[in-house]
């Protein structure tokens, strides 16, 4: 193995779990995150000599991963609507799946560029400038864009839920 391939093992080593994540985030679905996750993989080792040399390889994945998944929603075109007349009356814990369920429904209804901006601001906890630089964007899209989502999901889950699990996915 050369140096080049040592290198883009070490660096899937060490960051694939977290790649993994955001692809996760992105798409909602297991299967698809790991579609995800090995597409931007190949592009990214095809790239590696010109990706290597930034000091820091993982927001050119994270990119490619954003965007495959905006490209893949789009052509799906799956805007769902979360059946749920009344948001729960307590905030839940961070650990209840049905929590979860209901949140990945919420992020699945997004469309693709929200979704992206709310998974790279909220559970990345990535700076307006960074997630503007991974879409490829102006900061205030990335304002504009999480104001959007952030109004949708609190119509959707109610606030105090939304709000419940933004601090939790921090914790």
């Amino acid at each position: 193995m050369n140096g080049g391939e040592h290198d883009f093992g070490a660096f899937v080593a060490t960051r694939a779990t977290s790649l993994l994540r955001v692809a996760y985030l992105a798409c909602g679905d297991k299967t698809e995150a790991e579609d995800l996750l090995q597409a931007a993989l190949e592009r990214t080792y095809r790239n590696w000599d010109r990706v290597a040399r930034h000091d820091n390889p993982e927001p050119y994945v994270r990119r490619v991963i954003i965007n495959a998944a905006i490209s893949r929603a789009r052509r799906r075109a799956i805007f769902s609507i979360i059946p749920m007349h009344s948001p729960p009356e307590t905030p839940a814990r961070a650990s209840d799946p049905d929590l979860l369920h209901v949140l990945m429904e919420a992020l699945r209804a997004l469309p693709p560029r929200q979704r992206a901006v709310i998974v790279l601001r909220y559970w990345e906890d990535l700076t307006e400038t960074q997630t503007a630089e991974v879409l490829g964007c102006a900061v205030g899209t990335v304002k504009s864009q999480a104001s959007k989502a952030m109004a949708k999901l609190r119509s959707v889950l109610g606030r105090e839920t939304l709000e419940g699990a933004i601090k939790d996915a921090h914790a």
